[in-house]
């Protein structure tokens, strides 16, 4: 998790500022552009030590009943030495009567099948989102995507979407197949 440390109001600009870790390695976005420019990939290690991370931020939330609920490249931080940081938790909230939430939110790309029914959902639909960025690791672009939101819901619902490169193990593939389960 990125580190909190401190909020103040701006006067002058009538805005709210929040002080947070410094990231000196950008977004996880930003290094996903960088490898489409580029023309290059993520190495696997790359991958499984940012999975991990990602896991054990989410354990940290899951514990404390609070669901991310926007998980995305974007609001995955980066050191310069490797390590992710978890952050943008603006959209977070915490799960009551029985772990359950219903508010649609997050960012599409992401959003879970039951999140796209609005069904009730729970830590899985942040599972769900996990498995799309690790996807989006290994091949530069979104497990599901479609030029309209009606196309994309489809896709999403269907659970279907290319396989790996062939660089990437059998095992990266299994466990990204396990967190994209169409039914939690």
């Amino acid at each position: 998790m990125i580190a909190y440390k401190e909020a103040f109001f701006d006067e002058p600009s009538q805005t709210l500022c929040l002080v947070m870790e410094y990231a000196d390695g950008g977004d996880l976005y930003q290094r996903l552009l960088d490898h489409q420019r580029r023309g290059t990939t993520f190495s696997e290690r790359e991958i499984w030590q940012v999975l991990c991370q990602m896991v054990s931020g989410l354990k940290a939330l899951h514990d404390r009943s609070v669901l991310h609920r926007d998980l995305k490249c974007a609001n995955v931080f980066m050191t310069r030495d490797g390590h992710a940081k978890m952050g943008d938790l603006n959209v977070s909230k915490v799960a009551k009567y029985g772990g359950l939430l219903f508010t649609q939110t997050g960012t599409p790309y992401y959003a879970s099948p039951e999140v796209w029914k609005d069904q009730p959902y729970d830590s899985k639909s942040d599972i769900w989102s996990l498995g799309c960025l690790v996807y989006e690791m290994a091949c530069l672009q979104p497990p599901f995507r479609a030029s309209n939101m009606d196309l994309l819901y489809k896709k999403v619902l269907s659970g279907q979407y290319q396989p790996l490169p062939a660089a990437y193990s059998a095992e990266l593939a299994t466990v990204i197949a396990s967190m994209l389960q169409v039914i939690p």
